[in-house]
């Protein structure tokens, strides 16, 4: 699949870095492969019912799989839904890619095409009926919408006026209505999504990693709902674990500061993948 003609694999910036993807391509038989969907195998648009999987990430996840130990999408959105929009279901190569959805909440087998999930937190209903008299009695910016995330509700303010004007007028009081469900806000790139406490990206890769037996890791973000997931990588590396923190684009300084490896976003990230594929023995 692909270039037979790869692009060169970039170095990474750090020390870390470096020896993770020096494990990696080691035995890369031995790698767990764990990626956001948005912002990094998919690019970022105004209406996220509308994100899909850039053209190069299939072929490469498809190219890379069969290689390592697992690949796994761990994402906010539901695992169906990351499924289909990322087009995952029934693709040779892809045969045992794992999704965790609603950051680890849910979780999609490829070998049996089917979602595992626990019972929803009854706070998510009071939430999503309370939510849109709620914007509306703050006033809040024209422009704010509400997304349907089974799970979780987010709003966004991307199509606002001023969206992060938006953004830091909603935090305080989403928190606070959070608060009184019993749930917690996870801020992401003009939105913010009022979800149950007790799972994030963090604790499903590392759960993940141990399940699978996985030496070394490659994890890759984009965003502020990533940072558990990198600590989850900087906590396995300290316990002896080689790892790699990849990620999508710099517009979260939070996550690309803390990276070995910036891309530019999910075109450079899916060629990024298709070299490994190829590089890797």
């Amino acid at each position: 699949m692909g270039s037979s003609h790869p692009h060169p694999l970039p170095n990474p910036t750090t020390s870390a870095g470096a020896d993770g993807l020096a494990a990696f391509l080691a035995r890369p038989g031995k790698a767990v492969v764990a990626l956001d969907f948005d912002g990094t195998l998919a690019e970022i648009v105004p209406d996220p019912e509308q994100a899909r999987a850039h053209p190069r990430t299939l072929p490469a996840l498809a190219a890379l799989a069969p290689r390592v130990a697992s690949v796994a999408v761990i994402t906010g959105r539901p695992a169906g839904v990351a499924v289909r929009y990322g087009g995952f279901a029934g693709v040779p190569g892809l045969d045992h890619l794992v999704v965790l959805g609603h950051y680890g909440a849910e979780r999609w087998d490829a070998v049996s095409g089917t979602v595992k999930a626990p019972a929803a937190h009854e706070g998510v209903a009071s939430v999503r009926a309370e939510l849109p008299g709620f914007l509306d009695r703050i006033g809040a910016w024209r422009g704010t919408w509400i997304e349907e995330k089974g799970r979780a509700v987010a709003v966004h303010t991307r199509r606002s006026s001023d969206p992060q004007a938006a953004f830091e007028a909603l935090r305080d009081p989403l928190n606070e209505l959070a608060a009184r469900h019993g749930l917690i806000v996870e801020p992401g790139r003009m939105v913010l999504e009022l979800r149950p406490p007790g799972m994030d990206k963090g604790v499903a890769l590392t759960e993940y990693v141990r399940e699978v037996g996985a030496e070394t890791i490659l994890y890759a973000g984009d965003d502020l709902g990533d940072l558990p997931a990198y600590a989850a990588v900087e906590k396995l590396r300290s316990d002896g674990h080689p790892g790699l923190l990849v990620c999508s684009g710099a517009e979260v300084p939070e996550i690309a500061d803390r990276a070995d490896l910036v891309l530019p976003g999910p075109a450079a990230l899916a060629d990024f993948l298709a070299t490994l594929a190829a590089t890797a023995s």
